[in-house]
């Protein structure tokens, strides 16, 4: 790494392709970057236990925690059509079958409710949808990994909420993808949260211009770090955090970003070992397992 950022590597997580994850394996692990492991396209069919299992161990004798980003492209988890709607959810089921794998501190899901496609009919796609994630949820409960439902296309974030209520679970919460928010959304971070900030569990950090999903490096857009940062200071306690930059360079530019922030080493409110029957209404019960902050 050109630079040294080890105090800001070990508070958040960095978006890691299985498939470019697996080759760069030594490179993750000799900087400290803590990978969300995504499972897109066609890697849960290509790969077997095996390789799945030696990922994980790897990450593990190497002290590195992990997220992992469920598959969402040609998925509809609300779909009118029940054979549409069920592939979805047995695709969706073989990446929450490798909880127990990769023990990863959050599964990240996107919602899936396009304005365009099911606004017509949003009371059947709600009932689907609510199908769908309860499935799921169960599986999360069972491992003890909350489900961050993240916003991609939804124009405000009045289905989120209505899904989050309706789930009604301590393992049910946000995702926030800052970058979403610009490019398909068009609207602030202040329109989001703090709405959604009861269930906020975990962002998705990364820039754009607001015309597409550019995924720039923090900084290289006109996302307003400065106050999501800010508001960051104000919570008892802090969501995990994944940047997104989509190559190497990139990632080096996103970690300057923070670190011009300084947003790990200013008195920011720390995750705390959780407490049974002392958690906080709306926020999600920590583990032991949750010692990145």
């Amino acid at each position: 790494m050109p630079h040294s950022y080890l105090h800001i590597t070990p508070h958040c997580f960095v978006n890691a392709p299985f498939d470019w994850l697996k080759k760069n394996l030594s490179w993750i692990i000799a900087n400290r970057i803590q990978p969300e492991i995504g499972l897109e396209g066609d890697v849960l069919y290509r790969y077997g236990p095996q390789e799945f299992s030696e990922i994980a161990a790897a990450l593990k004798d190497a002290g590195l925690a992990c997220t992992v980003h469920a598959p969402f492209a040609d998925l509809n988890p609300g779909a009118a059509d029940p054979h549409i709607r069920a592939a979805s959810l047995n695709k969706l089921r073989l990446a929450f079958a490798l909880l127990p794998v990769f023990r990863p501190l959050s599964i990240v899901c996107q919602l899936n409710y396009d304005p365009v496609r099911h606004g017509y009919n949003q009371a059947a796609w709600l009932e689907h949808s609510l199908a769908t994630w309860r499935d799921l949820l169960t599986t999360a409960m069972r491992h003890q990994t909350p489900l961050m439902l993240e916003n991609t296309y939804e124009q405000s974030p009045a289905m989120h909420q209505q899904v989050l209520q309706s789930l009604d679970s301590a393992h049910a919460r946000f995702c926030l993808d800052v970058g979403h928010t610009l490019a398909f959304a068009h609207t602030s971070w202040q329109e989001w949260l703090p709405t959604l900030a009861p269930w906020l569990g975990q962002l998705h950090l990364h820039d754009n211009h607001g015309d597409h999903d550019a995924h720039l490096p923090i900084g290289a857009g006109r996302f307003d770090f400065k106050g999501l940062f800010s508001y960051l200071g104000t919570r008892s306690r802090l969501p995990l955090i994944t940047l997104e930059p989509h190559d190497e360079n990139d990632l080096f530019t996103t970690l300057a970003g923070l670190d011009r922030f300084n947003l790990f080493s200013r008195s920011l409110p720390k995750r705390t070992q959780h407490q049974p029957g002392r958690e906080r209404p709306g926020l999600f019960p920590l583990t032991s397992r949750d010692n990145l902050l």
